[in-house]
């Protein structure tokens, strides 16, 4: 009698052409769970399942340059997940320090959270870019993202003092809504 009777069908694959229509619906969904209380359902409103979708349909099928990737999470056939990647290249100031990468994106449909896909994702997009001889990764982390902070501190990552301030949307009184971003990072 065998010992484990059931096999994992989990997987991370470099996305082709045609899954952009389920990385567009995973992005938006997560989004719609996780930021809607930082963002405000009138920003999120404003997203165009559309736009984003041709947008992932270009940074699969044309990226802009070498070391720019998509990679998906797959549960069996189903796309579940998606992280992007891209080189930090090193700074002219400091010419011989090995370059870097930036994780651009990494999200997983809300149904499937919490199962591994996520992890798996966050070292396929890290061993890409080691490939690509990065020494370090980054990311950004929205105010009030407790669950993203969480996972990437769990993973090695922690915040690094650079902040950023992004314009979201209009307050109902006409003033502009910021959001604030945190730099996450790590050396890999």
């Amino acid at each position: 009698m065998p010992l484990f009777t059931e096999n994992a069908d989990v997987s991370v694959r470099p996305a082709i052409r045609g899954d952009e229509h389920a990385i567009a619906r995973i992005q938006v969904e997560a989004w719609q769970l996780s930021h809607v209380e930082v963002l405000g359902q009138g920003a999120l409103d404003l997203l165009d399942a559309s736009a984003i979708e041709a947008q992932w349909a270009s940074a699969v099928s044309s990226p802009p340059g070498a070391g720019y990737r998509v990679l998906v999470a797959c549960d069996g056939p189903t796309v579940v997940g998606v992280v992007s990647v891209a080189p930090v290249p090193t700074p002219e100031s400091r010419p011989f320090d090995a370059p870097g990468g930036a994780i651009l994106a990494l999200e997983v449909e809300p149904a499937h959270q919490r199962v591994g896909h996520g992890s798996r994702l966050l070292a396929a997009a890290v061993d890409t870019l080691r490939e690509d001889g990065a020494d370090q990764v980054h990311t950004w982390v929205l105010d009030g993202d407790d669950a993203r902070a969480q996972f990437l501190s769990s993973a090695g990552l922690g915040p690094d003092d650079v902040v950023r301030e992004l314009v979201s949307g209009r307050m109902p009184d006409g003033s502009t809504r910021t959001v604030t971003e945190h730099r996450w990072s790590a050396s890999i």
